[in-house]
Protein backbone atom coordinates (compact mmCIF):
# COMPACT_ATOMS: atom_id res chain seq x y z
CA UNK A 1 0.00 0.00 0.00
CA UNK A 2 3.04 2.67 1.05
CA UNK A 3 4.43 1.73 -2.63
CA UNK A 4 1.50 2.42 -3.94
CA UNK A 5 0.79 6.01 -2.67
CA UNK A 6 4.33 7.01 -3.38
CA UNK A 7 4.07 5.49 -7.17
CA UNK A 8 0.79 7.88 -7.67
CA UNK A 9 2.78 11.22 -5.69
CA UNK A 10 5.55 10.47 -8.00
CA UNK A 11 3.01 10.16 -10.89
CA UNK A 12 1.70 13.28 -10.62
CA UNK A 13 5.20 15.51 -9.44
CA UNK A 14 6.17 16.25 -13.15
CA UNK A 15 2.47 18.38 -13.64
CA UNK A 16 2.56 19.85 -9.86
CA UNK A 17 6.30 21.25 -10.87
CA UNK A 18 5.43 22.33 -14.26
CA UNK A 19 2.71 24.32 -12.70
CA UNK A 20 5.04 25.77 -10.14
CA UNK A 21 7.49 26.44 -12.67
CA UNK A 22 5.35 28.34 -15.24
CA UNK A 23 6.84 32.01 -15.53
CA UNK A 24 3.29 33.62 -14.82
CA UNK A 25 2.75 32.09 -11.60
CA UNK A 26 6.74 32.71 -10.95
CA UNK A 27 6.51 36.09 -11.93
CA UNK A 28 3.21 37.11 -9.94
CA UNK A 29 5.24 34.80 -6.87
CA UNK A 30 8.50 36.81 -6.79
CA UNK A 31 7.16 40.43 -7.33
CA UNK A 32 4.90 39.73 -4.04
CA UNK A 33 8.48 38.70 -2.61
CA UNK A 34 9.87 41.64 -3.93
CA UNK A 35 6.81 44.05 -2.21
CA UNK A 36 7.58 42.02 1.59
CA UNK A 37 9.54 44.84 2.77
CA UNK A 38 6.84 47.39 2.21
CA UNK A 39 3.86 44.92 4.11
CA UNK A 40 6.56 44.03 7.13
CA UNK A 41 7.53 47.92 7.54
CA UNK A 42 4.13 49.38 7.01
CA UNK A 43 3.28 46.86 9.59
CA UNK A 44 5.79 48.25 12.26
CA UNK A 45 4.28 51.94 12.72
CA UNK A 46 0.52 49.67 12.46
CA UNK A 47 1.62 47.40 15.49
CA UNK A 48 3.04 51.04 17.40
CA UNK A 49 -0.52 52.78 16.64
CA UNK A 50 -2.71 50.61 17.77
CA UNK A 51 -1.29 47.71 19.51
CA UNK A 52 -1.20 49.70 22.99
CA UNK A 53 -5.04 49.24 22.43
CA UNK A 54 -4.88 46.16 23.85
CA UNK A 55 -4.02 47.31 27.41
CA UNK A 56 -6.18 50.49 27.12
CA UNK A 57 -3.68 52.81 25.77
CA UNK A 58 -4.70 54.90 23.31
CA UNK A 59 -2.35 57.27 21.27
CA UNK A 60 -3.44 61.21 20.98
CA UNK A 61 -4.98 61.40 17.07
CA UNK A 62 -2.37 63.88 15.59
CA UNK A 63 0.03 61.30 17.05
CA UNK A 64 -2.09 58.26 15.47
CA UNK A 65 -2.22 59.98 12.31
CA UNK A 66 1.57 60.94 12.01
CA UNK A 67 2.36 57.07 12.42
CA UNK A 68 -0.29 55.98 9.88
CA UNK A 69 1.84 58.28 6.99
CA UNK A 70 4.35 55.78 6.68
CA UNK A 71 1.44 52.52 6.31
CA UNK A 72 -0.63 55.14 3.84
CA UNK A 73 2.07 55.81 1.75
CA UNK A 74 3.44 52.48 1.40
CA UNK A 75 0.92 49.78 2.17
CA UNK A 76 -1.44 52.14 0.84
CA UNK A 77 0.17 51.55 -2.86
CA UNK A 78 0.76 48.41 -2.30
CA UNK A 79 -0.84 47.50 -5.48
CA UNK A 80 1.29 49.87 -7.35
CA UNK A 81 4.43 48.86 -6.53
CA UNK A 82 2.96 45.03 -7.20
CA UNK A 83 2.79 46.21 -10.64
CA UNK A 84 6.05 46.96 -11.05
CA UNK A 85 7.68 44.04 -9.69
CA UNK A 86 6.00 41.66 -11.44
CA UNK A 87 6.60 43.43 -14.68
CA UNK A 88 10.13 43.42 -13.67
CA UNK A 89 9.66 39.33 -12.73
CA UNK A 90 8.11 38.75 -16.01
CA UNK A 91 10.78 40.93 -18.12
CA UNK A 92 13.95 38.82 -16.43
CA UNK A 93 11.87 35.76 -18.14
CA UNK A 94 11.67 36.82 -21.39
CA UNK A 95 14.79 38.44 -21.74
CA UNK A 96 16.51 34.53 -21.43
CA UNK A 97 14.85 34.08 -25.15
CA UNK A 98 15.96 37.16 -26.81
CA UNK A 99 19.31 37.69 -28.00
CA UNK A 100 21.41 39.60 -25.75
CA UNK A 101 22.09 42.55 -28.06
CA UNK A 102 18.42 43.19 -28.41
CA UNK A 103 16.41 42.64 -25.27
CA UNK A 104 13.33 44.60 -23.01
CA UNK A 105 14.68 47.39 -20.94
CA UNK A 106 12.93 46.37 -17.88
CA UNK A 107 13.36 50.13 -15.97
CA UNK A 108 11.43 51.00 -19.04
CA UNK A 109 8.74 48.12 -18.32
CA UNK A 110 8.10 49.25 -14.74
CA UNK A 111 7.55 52.78 -15.78
CA UNK A 112 5.13 51.32 -18.45
CA UNK A 113 3.12 48.86 -16.37
CA UNK A 114 2.65 51.39 -13.26
CA UNK A 115 1.34 54.41 -15.42
CA UNK A 116 -0.70 52.25 -17.11
CA UNK A 117 -1.69 50.92 -13.75
CA UNK A 118 -2.55 54.41 -12.02
CA UNK A 119 -4.69 54.99 -15.38
CA UNK A 120 -6.95 51.83 -14.38
CA UNK A 121 -7.11 52.26 -10.78
CA UNK A 122 -7.16 55.76 -9.23
CA UNK A 123 -10.24 57.67 -9.45
CA UNK A 124 -10.78 61.65 -9.87
CA UNK A 125 -13.13 63.11 -7.61
CA UNK A 126 -13.79 66.91 -7.51
CA UNK A 127 -11.15 68.04 -4.72
CA UNK A 128 -8.23 65.49 -5.29
CA UNK A 129 -7.82 61.59 -6.14
CA UNK A 130 -8.84 58.72 -4.92
CA UNK A 131 -6.30 56.59 -4.14
CA UNK A 132 -7.77 53.40 -2.32
CA UNK A 133 -7.72 50.72 -5.11
CA UNK A 134 -3.68 51.66 -5.20
CA UNK A 135 -3.25 49.77 -2.35
CA UNK A 136 -4.46 45.90 -1.51
CA UNK A 137 -8.08 46.27 -2.89
CA UNK A 138 -6.22 46.67 -6.84
CA UNK A 139 -4.18 43.72 -6.51
CA UNK A 140 -5.61 41.78 -8.60
CA UNK A 141 -5.65 44.21 -11.31
CA UNK A 142 -1.51 45.15 -10.85
CA UNK A 143 -1.36 41.59 -11.46
CA UNK A 144 -3.21 41.69 -14.40
CA UNK A 145 -0.96 45.22 -15.59
CA UNK A 146 2.67 43.50 -14.66
CA UNK A 147 1.90 40.04 -16.68
CA UNK A 148 0.48 41.94 -19.76
CA UNK A 149 2.70 45.15 -20.52
CA UNK A 150 6.01 42.80 -20.55
CA UNK A 151 4.31 40.19 -23.49
CA UNK A 152 3.49 43.41 -25.53
CA UNK A 153 7.41 45.27 -25.15
CA UNK A 154 8.24 41.07 -25.77
CA UNK A 155 6.16 41.74 -29.20
CA UNK A 156 7.29 44.95 -30.34
CA UNK A 157 11.40 43.89 -29.35
CA UNK A 158 11.04 40.66 -30.85
CA UNK A 159 9.65 41.42 -34.17
CA UNK A 160 11.88 45.08 -34.38
CA UNK A 161 8.31 47.43 -34.15
CA UNK A 162 10.59 50.53 -32.29
CA UNK A 163 12.03 53.18 -33.61
CA UNK A 164 15.25 52.87 -35.25
CA UNK A 165 17.92 54.92 -35.40
CA UNK A 166 21.02 56.18 -37.43
CA UNK A 167 24.00 53.88 -35.87
CA UNK A 168 25.65 56.96 -35.20
CA UNK A 169 23.10 57.61 -32.20
CA UNK A 170 24.54 56.86 -28.76
CA UNK A 171 22.99 53.55 -27.94
CA UNK A 172 21.33 54.95 -24.33
CA UNK A 173 19.64 58.02 -26.27
CA UNK A 174 18.51 54.99 -28.65
CA UNK A 175 17.34 53.26 -26.27
CA UNK A 176 15.07 56.11 -25.36
CA UNK A 177 13.28 56.05 -29.02
CA UNK A 178 13.71 52.37 -28.75
CA UNK A 179 11.30 52.14 -26.14
CA UNK A 180 8.55 54.55 -27.14
CA UNK A 181 6.31 52.70 -28.71
CA UNK A 182 6.34 49.39 -26.59
CA UNK A 183 5.42 52.33 -23.94
CA UNK A 184 2.70 54.11 -25.87
CA UNK A 185 1.50 50.88 -27.14
CA UNK A 186 0.97 49.46 -23.80
CA UNK A 187 -0.46 52.63 -21.62
CA UNK A 188 -2.69 53.44 -24.85
CA UNK A 189 -4.16 49.68 -24.06
CA UNK A 190 -4.52 49.87 -20.70
CA UNK A 191 -6.42 53.80 -20.93
CA UNK A 192 -8.83 52.55 -23.70
CA UNK A 193 -9.82 49.56 -21.62
CA UNK A 194 -10.47 51.84 -18.49
CA UNK A 195 -12.89 54.38 -21.00
CA UNK A 196 -14.34 51.06 -22.03
CA UNK A 197 -14.75 49.70 -18.20
CA UNK A 198 -15.95 53.06 -17.58
CA UNK A 199 -18.94 53.42 -20.19
CA UNK A 200 -20.13 49.72 -19.63
CA UNK A 201 -19.86 49.51 -16.00
CA UNK A 202 -19.78 52.97 -14.70
CA UNK A 203 -16.42 51.94 -12.36
CA UNK A 204 -12.74 50.64 -12.99
CA UNK A 205 -11.15 48.01 -13.58
CA UNK A 206 -9.83 46.98 -9.93
CA UNK A 207 -13.52 47.61 -8.13
CA UNK A 208 -15.18 45.21 -11.25
CA UNK A 209 -12.89 42.56 -10.54
CA UNK A 210 -13.34 42.68 -6.70
CA UNK A 211 -16.95 42.80 -7.28
CA UNK A 212 -17.18 39.71 -9.66
CA UNK A 213 -15.00 37.66 -7.34
CA UNK A 214 -16.29 38.65 -4.23
CA UNK A 215 -18.12 35.10 -4.10
CA UNK A 216 -14.69 33.61 -4.43
CA UNK A 217 -13.35 35.99 -1.54
CA UNK A 218 -16.48 34.20 1.03
CA UNK A 219 -16.10 31.01 -0.43
CA UNK A 220 -12.06 31.08 0.30
CA UNK A 221 -13.37 31.88 4.21
CA UNK A 222 -15.55 28.64 4.37
CA UNK A 223 -14.75 25.91 6.60
CA UNK A 224 -13.97 23.87 3.35
CA UNK A 225 -12.72 26.55 1.55
CA UNK A 226 -10.07 27.56 3.95
CA UNK A 227 -9.08 23.45 4.50
CA UNK A 228 -8.42 22.93 0.74
CA UNK A 229 -6.14 26.12 0.87
CA UNK A 230 -3.97 24.48 4.01
CA UNK A 231 -4.40 20.75 2.20
CA UNK A 232 -3.23 21.44 -0.57
CA UNK A 233 -0.05 23.64 0.40
CA UNK A 234 0.93 20.30 2.75
CA UNK A 235 -0.61 17.74 -0.29
CA UNK A 236 1.73 19.49 -3.11
CA UNK A 237 5.05 19.60 -0.26
CA UNK A 238 4.01 15.57 -0.03
CA UNK A 239 4.46 15.39 -3.65
CA UNK A 240 8.06 17.04 -3.25
CA UNK A 241 6.60 20.51 -4.81
CA UNK A 242 7.23 23.10 -2.29
CA UNK A 243 3.08 23.82 -1.62
CA UNK A 244 3.26 27.87 -0.98
CA UNK A 245 4.69 28.59 -4.72
CA UNK A 246 1.59 26.82 -6.09
CA UNK A 247 -1.45 27.54 -3.52
CA UNK A 248 -0.11 31.77 -2.21
CA UNK A 249 -0.06 33.38 -5.74
CA UNK A 250 -3.99 32.32 -5.90
CA UNK A 251 -4.86 33.71 -2.42
CA UNK A 252 -2.29 36.47 -1.44
CA UNK A 253 -4.89 39.01 -3.13
CA UNK A 254 -7.18 37.57 -0.79
CA UNK A 255 -4.90 37.71 2.29
CA UNK A 256 -3.99 41.10 1.82
CA UNK A 257 -7.40 42.73 1.30
CA UNK A 258 -8.45 41.05 4.16
CA UNK A 259 -5.80 42.33 6.83
CA UNK A 260 -6.45 45.58 5.60
CA UNK A 261 -10.27 45.08 5.90
CA UNK A 262 -9.47 43.41 9.69
CA UNK A 263 -7.84 46.28 10.39
CA UNK A 264 -10.74 48.67 9.38
CA UNK A 265 -12.62 46.83 11.70
CA UNK A 266 -10.85 46.58 14.72
CA UNK A 267 -10.14 50.66 14.43
CA UNK A 268 -14.25 50.93 14.09
CA UNK A 269 -14.50 49.08 17.45
CA UNK A 270 -15.66 45.97 16.00
CA UNK A 271 -14.33 42.53 15.81
CA UNK A 272 -11.42 42.12 12.89
CA UNK A 273 -13.70 38.89 11.50
CA UNK A 274 -11.71 37.61 8.34
CA UNK A 275 -9.90 34.59 8.83
CA UNK A 276 -8.19 34.28 5.98
CA UNK A 277 -5.48 37.10 6.67
CA UNK A 278 -1.63 37.37 5.96
CA UNK A 279 0.08 35.64 8.32
CA UNK A 280 -3.24 33.32 9.03
CA UNK A 281 -0.65 30.30 6.22
CA UNK A 282 2.16 31.42 7.94
CA UNK A 283 1.16 30.82 11.75
CA UNK A 284 -1.75 28.80 11.94
CA UNK A 285 -1.96 26.60 8.51
CA UNK A 286 1.67 26.11 8.65
CA UNK A 287 2.28 26.17 11.95
CA UNK A 288 6.42 25.63 12.49
CA UNK A 289 6.29 25.10 8.65
CA UNK A 290 4.12 23.38 5.82
CA UNK A 291 2.28 20.72 7.28
CA UNK A 292 2.30 22.24 11.26
CA UNK A 293 5.63 20.13 11.98
CA UNK A 294 6.85 22.42 15.01
CA UNK A 295 5.74 20.06 17.26
CA UNK A 296 7.03 17.18 15.63
CA UNK A 297 10.16 18.25 15.47
CA UNK A 298 10.22 18.07 20.04
CA UNK A 299 8.49 15.06 19.78
CA UNK A 300 11.30 13.37 18.01
CA UNK A 301 13.82 15.30 20.36
CA UNK A 302 12.18 14.00 23.32
CA UNK A 303 10.43 11.00 22.72
CA UNK A 304 12.06 9.12 19.54
CA UNK A 305 13.50 5.58 20.41
CA UNK A 306 15.04 5.43 17.13
CA UNK A 307 18.53 7.60 17.02
CA UNK A 308 17.55 8.91 13.54
CA UNK A 309 14.55 10.29 15.11
CA UNK A 310 15.87 11.40 18.21
CA UNK A 311 19.39 13.12 16.30
CA UNK A 312 16.71 14.68 13.38
CA UNK A 313 14.52 15.95 16.59
CA UNK A 314 17.88 17.51 18.11
CA UNK A 315 19.06 19.27 14.84
CA UNK A 316 15.34 20.56 13.78
CA UNK A 317 13.42 21.66 16.76
CA UNK A 318 15.29 25.62 16.69
CA UNK A 319 14.86 25.93 12.98
CA UNK A 320 11.49 24.68 13.72
CA UNK A 321 10.67 27.12 15.86
CA UNK A 322 10.93 29.66 13.28
CA UNK A 323 8.98 27.52 10.45
CA UNK A 324 12.17 26.29 8.61
CA UNK A 325 11.02 23.19 8.94
CA UNK A 326 12.91 21.18 6.08
CA UNK A 327 15.30 19.77 8.21
CA UNK A 328 12.11 17.55 9.08
CA UNK A 329 10.79 16.90 5.82
CA UNK A 330 13.75 15.90 3.90
CA UNK A 331 15.62 14.04 7.75
CA UNK A 332 12.87 12.32 8.35
CA UNK A 333 11.67 12.22 5.92
CA UNK A 334 7.92 13.27 5.42
CA UNK A 335 8.13 14.03 1.68
CA UNK A 336 7.22 10.78 -0.07
CA UNK A 337 7.02 8.99 3.11
CA UNK A 338 3.34 7.22 3.08
CA UNK A 339 3.44 6.57 7.00
CA UNK A 340 3.17 10.38 7.34
CA UNK A 341 0.88 11.38 4.65
CA UNK A 342 -2.40 11.61 6.43
CA UNK A 343 -1.19 13.94 9.40
CA UNK A 344 0.94 16.17 7.33
CA UNK A 345 -2.76 17.04 5.76
CA UNK A 346 -4.53 16.56 8.30
CA UNK A 347 -2.78 19.19 11.16
CA UNK A 348 -2.78 22.48 9.18
CA UNK A 349 -6.59 21.27 8.62
CA UNK A 350 -7.24 20.62 12.00
CA UNK A 351 -5.75 24.08 13.00
CA UNK A 352 -7.69 26.09 10.22
CA UNK A 353 -10.62 24.91 11.40
CA UNK A 354 -10.33 25.60 15.20
CA UNK A 355 -8.95 29.59 13.88
CA UNK A 356 -12.29 29.63 11.92
CA UNK A 357 -14.22 28.44 15.48
CA UNK A 358 -12.23 30.48 17.85
CA UNK A 359 -12.73 33.59 14.95
CA UNK A 360 -16.76 32.95 14.19
CA UNK A 361 -18.07 31.81 17.56
CA UNK A 362 -15.80 32.60 20.03
CA UNK A 363 -15.53 36.05 18.91
CA UNK A 364 -11.76 36.25 19.13
CA UNK A 365 -10.33 39.13 16.48
CA UNK A 366 -7.91 37.53 13.65
CA UNK A 367 -5.01 38.73 12.24
CA UNK A 368 -4.99 42.32 11.13
CA UNK A 369 -1.08 43.04 11.12
CA UNK A 370 1.72 41.30 9.15
CA UNK A 371 4.99 40.10 10.97
CA UNK A 372 7.95 37.92 9.22
CA UNK A 373 6.93 34.49 8.35
CA UNK A 374 10.15 33.35 10.08
CA UNK A 375 8.75 34.77 13.89
CA UNK A 376 7.50 31.65 16.04
CA UNK A 377 3.76 30.60 15.42
CA UNK A 378 2.59 30.62 18.99
CA UNK A 379 4.34 34.20 19.59
CA UNK A 380 3.14 35.62 15.76
CA UNK A 381 -0.56 34.39 16.64
CA UNK A 382 -0.86 36.36 19.37
CA UNK A 383 1.07 39.56 18.04
CA UNK A 384 -0.89 39.62 14.81
CA UNK A 385 -3.99 39.18 16.52
CA UNK A 386 -2.92 42.47 18.64
CA UNK A 387 -2.66 39.98 21.30
CA UNK A 388 -6.18 39.23 21.63
CA UNK A 389 -6.53 36.95 25.08
CA UNK A 390 -8.40 34.03 23.16
CA UNK A 391 -5.08 33.96 21.06
CA UNK A 392 -3.17 32.67 23.88
CA UNK A 393 -5.66 29.96 24.78
CA UNK A 394 -5.88 28.84 20.78
CA UNK A 395 -2.41 28.93 20.70
CA UNK A 396 -2.09 25.99 23.86
CA UNK A 397 -4.51 24.30 22.44
CA UNK A 398 -3.33 23.50 18.37
CA UNK A 399 -0.19 22.50 20.37
CA UNK A 400 -2.11 19.93 22.07
CA UNK A 401 -4.23 18.59 19.25
CA UNK A 402 -1.32 18.90 16.68
CA UNK A 403 0.45 15.99 19.01
CA UNK A 404 -2.26 14.42 19.31
CA UNK A 405 -2.71 13.98 15.36
CA UNK A 406 1.02 13.21 14.69
CA UNK A 407 1.75 10.95 17.71
CA UNK A 408 -0.24 7.78 16.32
CA UNK A 409 1.95 8.17 12.89
CA UNK A 410 5.08 8.99 14.83
CA UNK A 411 4.79 5.47 17.31
CA UNK A 412 4.25 3.52 14.34
CA UNK A 413 7.24 4.93 12.75
CA UNK A 414 9.73 5.38 15.43
CA UNK A 415 9.05 1.79 15.85
CA UNK A 416 9.45 0.58 12.71
CA UNK A 417 13.28 2.64 12.52
CA UNK A 418 13.77 1.01 16.48
CA UNK A 419 13.63 -2.48 14.48
CA UNK A 420 15.49 -1.80 11.61
CA UNK A 421 18.39 -0.06 13.85
CA UNK A 422 18.54 -3.23 16.28
CA UNK A 423 18.85 -5.04 13.26
CA UNK A 424 22.25 -3.55 12.04
CA UNK A 425 23.79 -2.90 14.49
CA UNK A 426 26.62 -4.70 13.87
CA UNK A 427 30.62 -4.07 14.75
CA UNK A 428 31.60 -3.07 11.39
CA UNK A 429 34.90 -1.82 11.53
CA UNK A 430 36.49 0.11 8.79
CA UNK A 431 38.59 -3.03 6.96
CA UNK A 432 37.79 -2.92 3.66
CA UNK A 433 35.83 -6.15 2.59
CA UNK A 434 36.11 -7.50 5.98
CA UNK A 435 33.06 -10.11 6.79
CA UNK A 436 31.65 -9.26 10.18
CA UNK A 437 28.55 -11.47 11.01
CA UNK A 438 25.79 -9.12 11.98
CA UNK A 439 23.04 -8.70 14.72
CA UNK A 440 20.79 -11.68 12.87
CA UNK A 441 23.64 -13.61 12.40
CA UNK A 442 23.70 -12.80 8.77
CA UNK A 443 27.26 -11.85 7.19
CA UNK A 444 27.57 -8.54 5.94
CA UNK A 445 30.65 -6.52 4.12
CA UNK A 446 32.17 -4.13 6.47
CA UNK A 447 31.98 -1.11 4.93
CA UNK A 448 35.19 0.64 2.76
CA UNK A 449 37.10 3.87 3.65
CA UNK A 450 35.26 6.62 1.94
CA UNK A 451 37.20 8.18 -0.63
CA UNK A 452 38.45 11.60 0.67
CA UNK A 453 36.69 14.51 -0.03
CA UNK A 454 37.81 17.79 -1.97
CA UNK A 455 40.27 19.62 -0.74
CA UNK A 456 38.38 22.92 0.64
CA UNK A 457 41.65 24.83 -0.03
CA UNK A 458 41.12 24.23 -3.69
CA UNK A 459 38.37 26.95 -3.79
CA UNK A 460 39.55 29.64 -6.20
CA UNK A 461 39.93 33.17 -5.05
CA UNK A 462 37.40 35.75 -4.22
CA UNK A 463 35.11 32.87 -4.82
CA UNK A 464 31.14 33.87 -4.48
CA UNK A 465 28.27 31.63 -3.77
CA UNK A 466 24.65 32.00 -3.51
CA UNK A 467 22.49 29.61 -1.79
CA UNK A 468 18.64 30.21 -2.83
CA UNK A 469 15.74 28.38 -1.24
CA UNK A 470 11.68 28.76 -0.36
CA UNK A 471 11.69 31.62 2.24
CA UNK A 472 15.73 32.24 2.75
CA UNK A 473 15.32 30.30 5.81
CA UNK A 474 17.93 27.23 5.25
CA UNK A 475 19.87 28.90 2.80
CA UNK A 476 20.68 31.41 5.41
CA UNK A 477 21.68 28.65 7.76
CA UNK A 478 24.32 27.36 4.83
CA UNK A 479 25.00 30.57 3.47
CA UNK A 480 25.84 31.52 7.46
CA UNK A 481 27.96 27.64 7.83
CA UNK A 482 29.78 28.23 4.81
CA UNK A 483 30.83 32.31 5.79
CA UNK A 484 31.95 31.27 10.02
CA UNK A 485 34.34 28.43 8.34
CA UNK A 486 36.01 30.15 5.82
CA UNK A 487 36.56 33.04 7.83
CA UNK A 488 38.03 30.58 10.49
CA UNK A 489 39.94 28.48 7.78
CA UNK A 490 41.06 32.05 6.20
CA UNK A 491 39.76 31.13 2.68
CA UNK A 492 38.79 33.52 -0.10
CA UNK A 493 34.80 32.78 -0.07
CA UNK A 494 31.72 34.81 0.78
CA UNK A 495 28.59 33.30 0.41
CA UNK A 496 24.98 34.52 0.52
CA UNK A 497 21.43 33.55 0.68
CA UNK A 498 18.29 34.37 -0.64
CA UNK A 499 14.76 33.21 -0.86
CA UNK A 500 14.00 32.29 -5.14
CA UNK A 501 12.81 35.10 -7.07
CA UNK A 502 14.67 37.76 -4.39
CA UNK A 503 17.40 39.62 -6.13
CA UNK A 504 17.97 37.36 -8.25
CA UNK A 505 20.36 40.16 -10.12
CA UNK A 506 22.79 38.85 -7.77
CA UNK A 507 23.13 35.70 -9.46
CA UNK A 508 25.33 37.72 -11.91
CA UNK A 509 27.75 38.20 -9.89
CA UNK A 510 28.07 34.69 -8.60
CA UNK A 511 30.30 31.73 -9.39
CA UNK A 512 28.24 29.06 -7.96
CA UNK A 513 23.83 28.99 -6.93
CA UNK A 514 23.14 26.07 -5.10
CA UNK A 515 19.77 25.50 -5.35
CA UNK A 516 17.80 24.02 -2.28
CA UNK A 517 15.77 20.63 -2.74
CA UNK A 518 12.33 21.98 -1.96
CA UNK A 519 12.88 24.47 -5.26
CA UNK A 520 14.00 21.61 -7.67
CA UNK A 521 10.31 22.37 -10.34
CA UNK A 522 12.45 25.77 -10.42
CA UNK A 523 15.76 24.10 -11.82
CA UNK A 524 15.38 24.69 -15.37
CA UNK A 525 14.48 28.31 -14.94
CA UNK A 526 17.78 28.94 -12.88
CA UNK A 527 19.54 27.02 -15.55
CA UNK A 528 18.72 29.26 -18.19
CA UNK A 529 19.85 32.29 -15.85
CA UNK A 530 23.20 30.87 -14.58
CA UNK A 531 23.51 30.05 -18.01
CA UNK A 532 23.13 33.37 -19.33
CA UNK A 533 25.60 34.66 -16.79
CA UNK A 534 28.21 31.35 -17.63
CA UNK A 535 27.50 30.74 -13.85
CA UNK A 536 27.62 27.34 -11.96
CA UNK A 537 24.74 26.01 -10.64
CA UNK A 538 24.53 22.75 -8.50
CA UNK A 539 21.26 21.72 -7.56
CA UNK A 540 21.18 19.30 -4.38
CA UNK A 541 18.49 16.52 -2.70
CA UNK A 542 16.98 16.32 0.09
CA UNK A 543 18.52 14.49 2.93
CA UNK A 544 22.31 16.10 1.09
CA UNK A 545 20.85 19.48 1.78
CA UNK A 546 20.04 19.10 4.82
CA UNK A 547 23.63 17.29 5.87
CA UNK A 548 24.83 20.08 3.97
CA UNK A 549 23.50 22.55 6.44
CA UNK A 550 24.48 20.84 9.38
CA UNK A 551 28.49 20.14 8.28
CA UNK A 552 30.49 22.78 7.62
CA UNK A 553 33.34 20.55 6.12
CA UNK A 554 30.82 19.13 3.91
CA UNK A 555 28.88 22.21 2.46
CA UNK A 556 33.17 23.35 1.93
CA UNK A 557 34.25 20.92 -0.05
CA UNK A 558 30.61 20.48 -1.61
CA UNK A 559 31.54 24.21 -2.96
CA UNK A 560 35.04 23.15 -3.64
CA UNK A 561 33.68 20.55 -5.92
CA UNK A 562 31.63 22.41 -7.90
CA UNK A 563 33.88 25.23 -8.83
CA UNK A 564 36.54 23.19 -9.31
CA UNK A 565 34.60 21.50 -11.81
CA UNK A 566 33.70 24.25 -13.22
CA UNK A 567 37.28 25.70 -13.41
CA UNK A 568 38.01 22.54 -15.57
CA UNK A 569 35.14 23.01 -17.97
Amino acid sequence: MSAGIEKKMEKFKPLFEKIASNQYIAAIRDGFIAAMPIILFSSIFLMIAYVPNAWGFYWPDNVTNNLMIAYNYSMGLLALFVTGTTAKNLTDSKNLRLPKTNRINPISVIMAAEISFIILAAVPLKAGVDLTYLGTQGLIAAYIVGLITPNIYYVCIKNNVTIKLPPQVPQNIAQTFKDVIPMAASVSLFWAIDVAFKELTGTNLPKFIIQVLSPLFSASESYLGLSIIAGAMAFFWFCGVQGPSIVQPAVVPIMIANTAANLQMYQGGHQASHVLAMNTMDYVMNFGGTGSTLVLAYIFMLFAKSKQLKAIGRTSFIPGTFSVNEPVLFGTPIIMNPVFFVPFILTPIVNICLFKFFVEVLGMNSIMYTMPWTLPGFIGIPVSTGFAPLSFVYVGLIIVLDILVYWPFFKAYDKTLLAQELAKETVIEEQNGTAIPAADGSVVLAAKEAPATPSVNGIPENSTVLVLCAGGGTSGILANALNKLAKERDLSLSAAARAYGQDMDLIQDMDLVILAPQMDSMKDNLKSITDKYGVKMASTTGRQYIELTRDGDKALAFVSEQLNQQTEQ
